[in-house]
């Protein structure tokens, strides 16, 4: 029995992470959310299960009207473009949505509104009035990343108000050196404003309860990633921002406020149900009896988890999620996966490159999916698990046996005769199927069922191999009878098993069985195929994928790498010349690192204590994404001595540690070639 059944549950509703409509879906979206929920759903529609899946475009947010004004159109031709690619690439990937629609529909406008008035009527906010950059110029505040500046950590002269994305250190605006408008590159002042807030901090403790206590079978990084908020404490977050693109705060005295696309993109879960079911959709969202899963990144925990719980906990009457499987991050070929670089493996232009190869992609990125660490897809190991695994286990398999049923029988299930005990003992290695599946994806644990289905595969494999019926064909046709039901039967369960993980080819599959789907319950049976069934003429399943086209791809992203690195260059070119005097009132030495340990609750931050000749000193650097601390301890690096001080995280840094930056943003910390004493000037 589902485990959400024995909790009393009679649907469940299944919401995937809103993809941003700022690019097309690529390999991560899929490893991350959108394959593991609808492996998901289409599990319990196969077992007859009440289930919804719903989706749609995150439409709304600053990086919109950013590619709008760099593209000169408008937000709204933005958003349709890429809602469009994105539907499309989901419908042909075979996500099995029950409605994909968008945040800029008329019913998200209305439901989302509708959510903030009664929220903002039951007085569950707060209003507060702060400083925020103003552009004189444009006629409009500025979002962080509408700012740029000089990064005061690293001194890049591009770093938004919101992150530097060369070192990788959060930011304020108000921390960046001469700070401009990236819409007029004016001087912004600062102007006051006022914006409504969601206290989460008067949320924090039923939170507490919840989370840490009621749902300790949360998987340990949504778990943990949520613990780590809750331990630093909540503070109250806006939920309203100063911009033309979104949905209006719908109340007296917010012209030119937005919902702060956090607090809107969520609420498109709801109103995304209520588009597809009009009248009964309260019943998916507020009956105990339904229960809720969020499949989501790892970037969008604290969301799901957090806030996005407290927002329906202070409206009051909608049930809270059950469940929040995240998934890490999938990297591509040993790099991240990054779409301002176009370092990625996009949906649309997989399925034109690859036609028909649909279920090729999910069964690698299942294979391989980011369940507890973040993962690497390589196209080598794309091509090996196709190979390897899908054409030579799977496919060998299915097509072995309807082959030799169609050489020795006409295509028609031969009678089963007295079982010897291998047969025996070859039924009871996959009676337990259906149990250690079910298991497997009552948990979430995606990877593990697709395995233990593929182990059918392998007892086939073995079963013929071990069996030789083609060597019997001469001397005992009904012992190849035999052997071939068991091998048909075997085939059927397949069939079932791998129906959530590779749709298309059991459709194939099923089509040459000359049945309909059999069922989810039937899993395990022995009596799928009845004696005399007649089968239709064997397709081969899966085809072996050549070096070339493999190469190819692997081409393809060489290339995209060495145009990032020319348009990086032209980006980032040879700054204009100084004096040799003003390279001497910097003071660069040597020093060597007696300790180092990551900043706490600073993910990008490493805070060394250095010899640097004369006394010890610290020194805090963003470059904890390149290296562990203990890679660090006892080496030489070369620091800037003369900095001024200035204070990172609470933490006083004396100094700045030199680092190379590669144009795809990994930084490699310089050091001497040669140990030197600590405290040698480099010159």
């Amino acid at each position: 029995m589902h485990e959400g059944m024995e909790k009393g549950f009679k649907r469940t509703l299944i919401t995937t992470a809103l993809p941003y409509a700022n690019g097309p879906v690529h390999i991560g979206h899929l490893a991350g959310v959108y394959v593991p929920a609808d492996i998901y759903a289409r599990y319990l529609r196969l077992k007859g299960e009440e289930v919804l899946m719903i989706g749609g475009s995150d439409e709304h947010g600053v990086p919109i009207t950013l590619r709008a004004k760099k593209e000169g159109i408008t937000p709204q031709d933005v958003v349709d473009r890429f809602h469009g690619i994105i539907k499309k690439s989901f419908e042909e990937f075979g996500i099995s949505f029950d409605i994909y629609s968008r945040t800029t529909s008329e019913t998200h406008r209305q439901v989302a509104s509708d959510f903030f008035r009664k929220l903002y009527e039951k007085g569950e906010f707060i209003e507060k009035v702060s400083g925020q950059y103003y552009d004189e110029e444009a006629k409009q505040f500025l979002a962080d990343r509408y700012i740029v500046g000089t990064c005061p950590h690293c001194k890049n002269e591009h770093a938004y108000g919101d992150q530097c994305e060369a070192c990788g250190t959060s930011l304020s605006p108000n921390d960046l050196i001469e700070p401009k408008s990236a819409i007029s590159g004016s001087v912004p002042v600062l102007k006051e404003t006022k914006h409504w807030y969601l206290p989460l901090d008067k949320h924090e403790e039923w939170l507490r309860q919840w989370i840490l206590e009621d749902h300790k079978e949360w998987k340990p990084n949504v778990y943990g990633q949520c613990k780590s908020w809750l331990d630093m404490g909540l503070q109250p977050r806006a939920v309203s921002r100063d911009l033309d693109w979104g949905i209006p705060v719908p109340v007296e005295g917010a012209e030119g406020k937005v919902l702060y696309v956090w607090f809107d993109a969520p609420i498109g879960y709801i109103s995304n149900t209520k588009e597809l079911l009009s009248d009964s959709w309260e019943t998916w969202w507020k009956d105990p009896e339904s229960k809720i899963v969020h499949f989501i990144g790892k970037d969008n925990i604290v969301f799901h988890c957090i806030v996005f719980p407290a927002m329906l906990k202070a409206e009051g009457s909608f049930c809270l999620p059950e469940n929040v499987p995240s998934n890490e991050f999938l990297n591509l070929e040993g790099d991240k996966i990054s779409t301002s670089r176009n370092w990625a493996v996009w949906l649309h232009e997989y399925l034109e490159e690859f036609p028909g190869k649909q279920d090729v992609l999910r069964y690698v990125l299942t294979a391989n999916a980011p369940e507890t660490k973040d993962n690497d897809f390589t196209w080598k190991d794309f091509q090996a698990r196709n190979n390897n695994e899908l054409v030579a286990i799977l496919g060998n398999f299915v097509n072995r046996a309807l082959v030799l049923t169609q050489k020795y029988f006409e295509s028609k299930v031969p009678a089963r005769a007295e079982l010897t005990e291998y047969d025996q003992q070859t039924f009871a290695d996959f009676a337990n199927v259906k149990e250690e599946v079910e298991r497997l994806l009552d948990t979430y644990h995606f990877r593990e069922a697709q395995k233990e289905a593929m182990n059918l595969a392998r007892i086939g494999n073995k079963y013929l191999a071990d069996t030789e019926p083609w060597k019997l064909a001469k001397t005992d046709m009904a012992r190849v009878g035999t052997i071939l039901n068991i091998a048909l039967q075997i085939t059927a369960n397949l069939a079932i098993a791998f129906e959530p993980f590779l749709p298309y080819s059991m459709q194939k599959l099923n089509a040459m069985l000359n049945v309909e789907p059999l069922g989810w319950n039937r899993l395990g049976s022995t009596e799928l195929l009845p004696e005399g069934h007649q089968l239709n003429a064997p397709e081969l399943l899966f085809e072996k994928i050549e070096d070339t086209t493999i190469e190819a791809q692997v081409q393809k992203l060489l290339d995209t790498k060495k145009a990032n690195e020319v348009e990086n260059y032209k980006a980032n070119p040879i700054r204009e010349n100084i004096t040799f005097d003003d390279f001497t009132k910097l003071d660069i030495r040597v020093g060597t690192v007696l300790e180092c340990t990551k900043v706490p609750k600073a993910d990008k931050l490493l805070q060394f204590r250095i010899d640097d000749g004369l006394q010890q000193r610290t020194i805090v650097s963003g470059i904890a994404q390149q290296y562990a601390p203990e890679e660090l301890v006892g080496k030489q690096i070369c620091f800037i001595a003369n900095l001024a001080p200035r204070k990172l995280k609470g933490i006083v840094s004396e100094g700045m540690i030199l680092s190379a930056e590669d144009f795809d943003g990994k930084l490699a910390v310089i050091m001497p070639q040669k140990e030197v004493k600590p405290g040698s000037e480099v010159k």
